[in-house]
């Protein structure tokens, strides 16, 4: 779950994450705030790993107390279409008091690169592509990795 105000722009490769692959974009993400009358400002290091990448972040100063979404979930599974590469089904569910307030399936075609479904607020499509990213490096990896024999 991210919070719903936080617009990544690139990995955060420093973070002290005990489990940076179990996080929402499926790693840690520096980024900006697009809280209103926040927009734009960089949250510090220890602002990205409490509420940033985590959502439900009720003591940020920046998070507004009308809002429609408290955290964003994320999840994907691969859509083989014609048996070669697949697309990537994206779907998420915005939060809202630890309630469902939300959600949709976008969709990611690997080949062409392209987004095929797209979603119309900028922050959840950008978290959607860094879930993405995330995603399709995981798997590279999970693939690369030789099989044990049991």
């Amino acid at each position: 779950m991210a919070c719903p105000y936080f617009m990544p722009v690139e990995k955060l490769e420093n973070g002290t994450w005990p489990h940076a692959a179990r996080l929402p974009l499926g790693c840690g993400w520096s980024g900006q705030c697009t809280a209103p009358g926040h927009q734009g400002e960089t949250p510090s290091q220890e602002q990205l790993q409490e509420f940033c990448n985590l959502g439900y972040a009720e003591a940020c100063g920046r998070l507004p107390k009308d809002r429609e979404w408290d955290s964003i979930r994320f999840g994907a599974k691969n859509v083989r279409g014609d048996g070669s590469t697949g697309r990537i089904q994206v779907r998420y569910v915005c939060e809202r008091d630890h309630r469902p307030a939300g959600h949709g399936t976008l969709e990611f075609d690997a080949t062409e690169k392209i987004w095929n479904v797209r979603h119309p607020d900028d922050r959840l499509q950008r978290m959607a592509e860094c879930f993405v990213l995330s995603y399709v490096e995981k798997r590279k990896r999970q693939n690369a990795t030789p099989a044990v024999a049991s």
